[in-house]
């Protein structure tokens, strides 16, 4: 039985993947800060992924009982939403120590336990090669850079014999969704430097995120990426026709149809 490890394992889109993936057949160790509610039938192991030490601790746990892994699934993200000139320094830490460095310490804990033939799967977002919208900038350049690294460790592993692929969701139905109106209306109540037309600018997010799948359609790509004889380098999964419209236009019009909706 093939183990795989799977980061966000407590959340919408990770619980989904451990479910479907060890229903599959996988023998899967779900790696989280808090265990997960409720019942669930694969192996949970407790780790902080901004934490290097507590990272580490849990590669010797899963190598002691696991000895080696197929795959490492990347599902553990955070969404946030604020002016890039006024965002707090730790929050713009914390995202990237989630989103970027997150990936990068448990691929270097957990190295020693991939061999030839394994796969690495990071979960990255529809937006990270899209020009981003006003305020929601922070998440869309974590994960471009997520992207960025995941190319880098493509053509790296090649060589060992490790394939890595990325997954694209555009909106899921999950609790990111609720945080990120929760962010926008607290960026609205506490910018000193924006006065735009908050209600104008929520129906933009809603419009964006009003096409959403479940987090056990994500889960079904990862799966299909785990399966494939020769898995693609990326998986696309509900992309938002009006994001790709507007990006698909010259910067210059892209700027200005933002400045006439959202200024006042």
């Amino acid at each position: 039985m093939k183990n795989v490890l799977v980061t966000g394992a407590a959340g919408g889109m990770g619980r989904a993947a451990c479910e479907l993936l060890a229903k599959s057949g996988f023998r899967i160790w779900g790696l989280d800060r808090a265990e997960p509610q409720g019942e669930y039938a694969w192996r949970f192991v407790r780790a902080d992924i901004t934490d290097a030490a507590s990272v580490e601790a849990a590669r010797d746990a899963v190598a002691a009982e696991a000895g080696s892994l197929y795959a490492i699934v990347h599902m553990a993200g955070v969404y946030d939403l604020n002016s890039l000139v006024e965002m707090p320094e730790e929050d713009w830490a914390r995202i990237f120590g989630v989103n970027l460095s997150g990936p990068y310490r448990v691929n270097r804990a957990f190295m020693p336990l991939l061999a030839e033939g394994s796969r690495i799967v990071l979960v990255s977002s529809e937006l990270a090669p899209l020009d981003p919208l006003p305020f929601t900038g922070i998440y869309g350049i974590t994960k471009a850079a997520l992207e960025k690294y995941a190319f880098s460790l493509r053509m790296e592993l090649q060589l060992l014999g490790i394939g890595v692929s990325v997954v694209r969701p555009g909106a899921v139905d999950t609790q990111l969704l609720d945080v990120s109106m929760q962010r926008l209306d607290e960026f609205h109540a506490n910018t000193k430097l924006y006065a735009c037309n908050a209600a104008r600018f929520r129906r933009i997010v809603e419009r964006v995120e009003s096409r959403q799948v479940t987090p056990e359609a994500v889960a079904r790509v990862v799966l299909k990426a785990l399966q494939a004889r020769r898995p693609r380098y990326v998986y696309n999964i509900n992309r938002n026709p009006l994001l790709l419209l507007l990006n698909a236009l010259p910067d210059r019009i892209q700027t200005a149809i933002i400045r006439m909706v959202l200024k006042p």
